[in-house]
């Protein structure tokens, strides 16, 4: 085991480095982080170019045999040490992310635990890669032969992944990459590279064969080997809609996966305790400032309990205190960027011109500069709109009323998008319909479509990706079958 490497967790002078085959390397070109509270410079890391990209491609080439062969419990080990040193080093994570995402403190926490659970459903799963025996003496002419199939890691693997999740999402191609035996090389948020560098440094500290890993902060142009390049064999994409539809055209013969947008429904029915149910869907809404996929951008509520849902929703959502994300009692962040902040309120302000109206929010916090945007609701908004058809990825929900449960599951399948949708009902029959209606990659009964636990199959339709994610499901997109026919030879 090679000895740990220390790494500031505070504003620094010197550049992070970044990871080529395992290896720290500071560069002469560099990126600024800024903290994004503050908006003052906070990091600053190596930055990689198009060369040292090509470079990690063929070292993740060559790498690619050493890993698949390496054994399951070397890997086992290998996950479990990354186990060992995040839960060593969680508050280090947890303030890091704080700065360079604005991420609150309380959910930045949670980040944490959660990326534990990954790395730790991932090094359960090493050991797990089992096959299927087939019988396949199903007619007289094929007496004698049995077959045996295995999974095989497809190879080196591009990964390019999302500022909102800095940790937990990297962790979900990471740790799956490292179960199956595939070589990788990641590409994380510009605005939030620290958290990966980090992981990347607890990677360095295991026994993985040379080569296995790079972790490379750079420019879109200078990362275009990562998509284009034949050599790397599937490439995962967490995102907007629009980078990845496009990365996949530029992909050519390599396995895609893509991670989209959403604009999720949650439906309420009303027979439901609206209490409970208004609590979950406020955080639902506006945790991490509602830059979530999987946020509830769109409510739906049944007629009867529509008045008394929305009262509650707008008491709890005024109450959210927007501030500095290192306030343990902070709950609305930063958005990642001043634009964005400026785009929701032109949705926002164009949903008003076409008729809606604004229960609450709809402003900047009057207490509080920088990229912040209060905790807004919004009714009678046209279906249209970008604020009804678009991802807000913002503290912005709209809500709305339906009269009958199957009319409710036709609003929400009005969307491109299809990852998540939520619904509330104690209706049995209503749960199964749903379940089976809904144009979505999950349907979360009682509970809203932010819900997502780390070992479940995650991913969406339509316009929201290919593939799926959840340990052992990105296992499955990283690998190929392979099948052994075999004749036994006659007595």
């Amino acid at each position: 085991m090679r000895l740990p490497i220390a790494i500031q967790t505070t504003p620094m002078t010197d550049p992070y480095p970044f990871y080529l085959a395992g290896q720290p390397v500071q560069s002469t070109l560099h990126m600024v982080v800024t903290d994004k509270f503050t908006g003052k410079s906070a990091y600053r890391v190596s930055r990689a170019d198009r060369a040292t990209v090509e470079r990690a491609i063929a070292v993740a080439t060559n790498s690619a045999e050493p890993l698949r062969t390496f054994p399951a419990h070397k890997k086992l080990a290998a996950l479990q040490h990354v186990v060992d040193r995040l839960r060593q080093r969680a508050e280090e994570f947890a303030q890091v992310m704080c700065i360079e995402a604005g991420k609150p403190i309380r959910d930045a926490r949670t980040e944490v635990t959660r990326a534990l659970d990954t790395f730790h459903i991932a090094a359960e799963e090493s050991v797990r890669n089992h096959g299927e025996q087939l019988s396949l003496d199903i007619s007289p002419r094929a007496e004698g032969y049995q077959g045996i199939v295995k999974r095989i890691p497809l190879g080196p693997c591009s990964f390019i992944t999302p500022f909102n999740f800095p940790l937990n999402l990297v962790a979900h191609k990471v740790a799956p990459a490292i179960a199956i035996g595939c070589p990788f090389v990641l590409k994380p948020a510009p605005t939030t590279p620290v958290t990966a560098i980090m992981l990347a440094q607890i990677l360095a500290e295991t026994d993985l064969p040379p080569g296995s890993f790079s972790v490379l902060p750079s420019e879109v142009d200078d990362a275009a080997p990562m998509i284009e390049d034949d050599r790397i064999k599937l490439l995962s994409f967490t995102g907007s809609a629009a980078v990845g539809w496009m990365l996949k055209s530029k992909a050519g013969k390599k396995k895609v996966v893509l991670e989209l947008g959403g604009n999720a429904a949650c439906i309420v029915d009303r027979d439901v305790d609206l209490q409970a149910a208004s609590q979950r869907i406020t955080f639902g809404a506006f945790y991490q400032s509602g830059q979530s996929c999987i946020s509830v951008q769109r409510l739906i509520a049944h007629q009867e309990i529509y008045q008394d849902l929305k009262a509650l929703l707008i008491e709890q959502a005024t109450k959210l205190k927007a501030g500095d994300p290192r306030d343990e009692s902070t709950f609305l962040g930063p958005l990642i960027t001043e634009k964005d902040v400026q785009r929701i309120d032109q949705w926002v302000q164009e949903s008003v011109k076409r008729g809606a109206r604004v229960l609450c929010g709809g402003r900047r916090p009057p207490s509080t500069s920088g990229p912040f945007y209060e905790a807004t609701i919004v009714e009678n908004v046209p279906s249209d709109v970008k604020l009804s058809c678009e991802e807000a990825f913002g503290p912005v929900m709209t809500i709305q009323p339906f009269a009958r449960f199957a009319e409710a599951c036709e609003i929400a399948n009005q969307s491109r998008y299809g990852l998540q949708a939520g619904v509330f009902t104690n209706t049995f029959s209503h749960a199964l319909h749903a379940f089976d209606a809904l144009q979505v990659g999950g349907v979360i009964i009682n509970d809203v479509p932010s819900m997502r636990i780390d070992s479940m199959p995650y991913g969406g339709v339509k316009d929201s990706g290919l593939g799926r994610e959840g340990v052992r499901y990105a296992m499955l997109e990283m690998s190929e079958l392979r099948l052994m026919a075999y004749k036994r030879p006659g007595p």
